[in-house]
């Protein structure tokens, strides 16, 4: 899968085009991303009709006061893991009047991982109608950013994916 800018764009454009056929819309809950999964969305003009916001929940902290997840499941489960990120995703989609959530939780590194959770593991949920909530866990591999064009690239993909079974 290509990760650069063209390919990402790409990638919005199949979503943002599905997101308008469909008449729903979307709600982004992102970590290690910081809002990349949002400033593309909302690169496109238009975004308004289908894109309804994006919450950069980075601290632990923001994860508890944006999306409502609990304290207990970060420290049970820790940040970066599929029960947090499906959390983030419940918490995106209900705190906002969006179809279809994605969040994402990781370790793009350079620092921060450890033997369980190594540099590059990434955890996605993906919200969607029906209180359907799927998640994934990644290993990416690459710097900083190469981990985090894999993420944004898995996300959209991810959100297009669901989307077509709806």
């Amino acid at each position: 899968m290509r990760h650069d800018d063209e390919a990402l764009a790409m990638l919005t454009a199949a979503l943002a085009a599905e997101l308008k056929v469909q008449g729903r819309r979307l709600v982004t809950a992102e970590s290690c991303t910081g809002g990349w999964i949002a400033k593309l969305c909302t690169d496109l003009a238009g975004s308004s009709v289908w894109f309804e916001r994006g919450m950069v929940s980075y601290s632990n902290e923001a994860k508890q006061d944006l999306l409502g997840v609990a304290e207990g499941r970060i420290v049970r489960f820790g940040a970066v893991s599929e029960e947090v990120a499906a959390d983030m995703a419940r918490g995106a989609l209900a705190r906002s009047r969006a179809d279809f959530a994605v969040a994402v939780t990781g370790i793009a590194g350079p620092d921060g991982g450890s033997p369980d959770k190594p540099v590059g593991t990434v955890c996605f949920g993906w919200a969607c109608p029906d209180d359907l909530i799927e998640t994934e866990r990644h290993r990416f591999a690459g710097d900083r950013d190469a981990v985090r064009r894999a993420t944004v690239a898995t996300a959209l993909t991810g959100l297009l994916d669901r989307m077509s079974r709806k």
